[in-house]
């Protein structure tokens, strides 16, 4: 019969060094793990849950995390009701892609909410958040577009503080890029303006805006990639929200970009003459 040996010294002391090493890698995957599920859920707090919408327009977001580090980060999308009945819409994008930009981005957007809530002009809106910004000293500065979308009238208003163009596109074949005149970023520069644009959605469409980690990166400009944007939503202007917001977030994974990204897309029903 074949009596078992007790292990040697260092047999023992191998077998313990590796279960000490096992504890200590399910340890990290443990702790990994729980900040992972904290940062998803930190994110999910910091955006909007849903989307407000009115007869004839409907509306579609989407969000992707860097690609290194916690899955959180400074961009942002939101919409909500204002106190007279009209929506807002704001996208940003908070210099960073970590849990400080996570914090400043959450500041950004409440901030931008309570001004629009007594402030009526989006320019003037951007104006007092970006004195607000700079009052509290932070290092961060965070770009943003700031549409206010009227239901009776169809008419929408919109400012840009240092952000990416907005893309749009109509059912009867018209397009481009909105490249209106904008401000500095919010959290710069004290004192900074900025411009607001008025038009009127009459042609069935869709407007879409984005944030830089979209359609800019290492692998093209962001000429190239504001095109790519284009083109699909020339090819997908009439499509549902969720479609054509998901095909656009694709986009991002062609840029070589490793920063947050994120799309907001208002698809609009109205009849008559082109968005331009």
């Amino acid at each position: 019969m074949t009596r078992r040996r007790a292990p040697g010294a260092a047999s023992a002391e191998l077998l313990s060094t590796l279960g000490r090493l096992t504890a200590q890698a399910r340890e990290g995957a443990e702790l990994h793990h729980a900040r992972l599920e904290l940062a998803e859920a930190l994110q999910r707090e910091m955006l909007p849950s849903a989307l407000p919408v009115v007869p004839g327009l409907r509306t579609a977001a989407r969000y992707a995390p860097a690609r290194d580090g916690l899955d959180i980060g400074g961009d942002w999308y939101d919409g909500f009701w204002l106190p007279e009945g009209g929506l807002a819409f704001s996208i940003g994008d908070v210099q960073g892609h970590d849990v400080e930009a996570a914090a400043f981005m959450g500041q950004v957007r409440i901030g931008l909410r309570a001004v629009a809530a007594i402030v009526t002009d989006p320019g003037e809106v951007l104006r007092t958040a970006n004195d607000v910004l700079l009052s509290m000293e932070s290092r961060l500065f965070a770009t943003c577009s700031l549409l206010r979308f009227h239901p009776e009238t169809w008419e929408i208003e919109s400012a840009r503080a240092g952000h990416v163009p907005t893309v749009w596109a109509t059912v009867d074949g018209r397009y481009g890029i909105s490249e209106d005149e904008g401000g500095l970023p919010l959290g710069m520069l004290p004192g900074s303006g900025y411009p607001v644009t008025r038009r009127r959605l009459t042609t069935a469409g869709a407007v879409v805006l984005v944030t830089d980690g979209v359609v800019e990166g290492p692998a093209f400009p962001i000429e190239v990639g504001l095109q790519r944007v284009v083109r699909l939503v020339r090819e997908a202007a009439g499509a549902d929200p969720d479609e054509l917001a998901a095909e656009v977030m694709k986009v991002a994974d062609s840029t070589g970009h490793a920063d947050d990204a994120a799309v907001l897309v208002l698809r609009h029903d109205a009849p008559g003459p082109p968005f331009r």
